[in-house]
């Protein structure tokens, strides 16, 4: 498949900031810069493509406190997230304060998503799909083709995203991915905000959170 991914952690928790093009007409993204745009900028020259536009999947500091700089920088649009953490993306320079963490260009997206909403990036196709619980306004980017999501902080391989800041809700993450996120196919992978890569039916499998056993599904 054209779509083509690779992974860069920044700040010092790790984000999975993810770059993805477009094989063929070398046009690209970058999802979640948290920080550390000059590791940023190397990859994306090291990768080759030509970036278009930010995107985001939730405003907390660690995945999006770089995208007003990066997308200054550049001179390319931000997309998402929901505009349901609008009260988030307000307060990253408090944020980075409060967690020791560098202070960027203040930014609102250029273009909020909503859930069925689609992105493209170069002559890709991702659809849009709100799942609130961690924050309310997070949402995640799915490229059908490819079997592939990027989740954010909605769940990682072994465990889920907290639901203790502000306007978080742990039933409703639990509901974002089982309605939401379960049912694009087992064998649809996934990058996290954190950690390693998984798979929706290994999730479903064995997570001690949402798998269908600890449900009572099984």
């Amino acid at each position: 498949m054209p779509l083509k991914i690779a992974i860069v952690p920044v700040t010092p928790l790790q984000q999975n900031c993810s770059l993805l093009w477009d094989d063929e007409t070398m046009v690209g993204a970058v999802c979640d810069p948290g920080g550390d745009i000059g590791r940023l900028n190397d990859a994306i020259h090291e990768a080759g493509f030509k970036l278009e536009k930010v995107l985001l999947t939730h405003g907390h500091l660690d995945h999006a406190g770089a995208a007003g700089e990066l997308a200054r920088t550049h001179g390319v649009p931000i997309e998402g997230p929901h505009k349901d953490d609008l009260f988030l993306i307000e307060t990253l320079p408090e944020q980075a304060s409060k967690y020791g963490m560098p202070t960027y260009d203040q930014f609102e997206p250029t273009r909020w998503l909503d859930h069925g909403d689609t992105v493209t990036v170069g002559g890709l196709t991702l659809d849009v799909i709100h799942c609130p619980g961690h924050t309310p306004g997070h949402i995640v980017f799915h490229h059908g083709p490819s079997r592939i999501a990027l989740v954010g902080d909605v769940i990682f391989q072994g465990s889920v995203g907290r639901t203790d800041f502000p306007r978080g809700n742990h039933q409703q993450l639990i509901d974002s991915i089982r309605d939401r996120l379960f049912t694009l196919g087992g064998d649809t992978g996934f990058v996290p905000g954190h950690g390693p890569l998984s798979t929706f039916e290994y999730e479903q499998k064995t997570n001690p959170y949402v798998s269908d056993e600890v449900l009572g599904l099984a």
